[in-house]
């Protein structure tokens, strides 16, 4: 009974509501932080990432500042109160905050050590996506299918993460497509190349390439024509890849370019 009067007298029940208050406004101001840089992003297209970046940081701090200010105004931080439930309290909180805390302070060495930025586009534990939030407690992805995946900062402390993008808009895309190995490569090459280049959603200020190379896939023996070109935005991945992946089988098609065959047809 004596220890539960002495962990009730460690709040302050007359600024519960307050705090309550703190974390709503939190909360709200947040939101509104969040639909104001949505639409800097909008009209500044070309600033883009830079200013999510500004949003995912600000919105950290302001839930920072949010949560502190909660936490100071709900208790009663005595020295005496120190003392008498440092003990219980510390067990307590530690046990049941260990995780979030780990993910609080993963989120600020985030922060700092930038291995990712809101914008990238990361491959991170068999998930590909754009990260779309830097949280308090976690990191928001949305993948190409448009579903939404919440990781765990302090998983990114531990676990490889790559960045296809980091922080540019631009990125460095791989289209890969086949041909049988009896086909005249040049004919196929110079198709695709011209797909590339005739492409709108192509950076052609930075390199190209198309390489070529025979492969075994399912069963089949085949020639990789492999086009590596840079997006002009990262949004438009998809789009690119469609794009020459369209116009370059239009143009196998009129030239009579040939799919593969079967391996186990040529080896019999």
């Amino acid at each position: 009974m004596e220890d539960a009067t002495k962990i009730i007298e460690f709040f302050r029940v007359g600024s519960l509501l307050t705090a309550a208050v703190v974390l709503f406004a939190t909360w709200a101001i947040s939101r509104l932080l969040s639909r104001f840089f949505d639409g800097l992003g909008r009209r500044f297209t070309d600033r883009r990432l830079q200013i999510n970046q500004v949003s995912s940081f600000t919105r950290f701090l302001l839930f920072v500042a949010g949560i502190s200010a909660a936490f100071l105004l709900s208790v009663n931080l005595s020295k005496e109160m120190v003392l008498a439930l440092g003990g219980t309290v510390a067990v307590t909180l530690g046990f049941a905050l260990k995780d979030l805390t780990a993910s609080v302070i993963a989120g600020i060495t985030i922060l700092i050590d930038k291995p990712f930025q809101v914008g990238d586009r990361v491959a991170f534990g068999g998930v590909y996506g754009e990260i779309t939030s830097l949280g308090l407690r976690s990191v928001q992805l949305v993948t190409l299918d448009d579903n939404v995946v919440t990781i765990p900062n302090n998983k990114f402390l531990t676990d490889l993460v790559s960045s296809g993008n980091y922080g540019a808009l631009d990125m460095l895309v791989q289209i890969d497509l086949f041909v049988g190995v009896d086909q005249d490569l040049a004919i196929p090459k110079r198709i695709l190349g011209e797909a590339v280049v005739s492409s709108t959603y192509a950076y052609l200020e930075k390199p190209w390439n198309v390489s070529v190379s025979e492969v075994i896939d399912e069963g089949y023996l085949a020639v990789r024509l492999r086009a590596k070109v840079y997006v002009l935005d990262v949004v438009y991945e998809k789009a690119l890849e469609t794009d020459v992946t369209e116009r370059a089988l239009e143009g196998f098609r009129l030239a009579g370019v040939k799919p593969p065959t079967s391996h186990r047809s040529c080896a019999a």
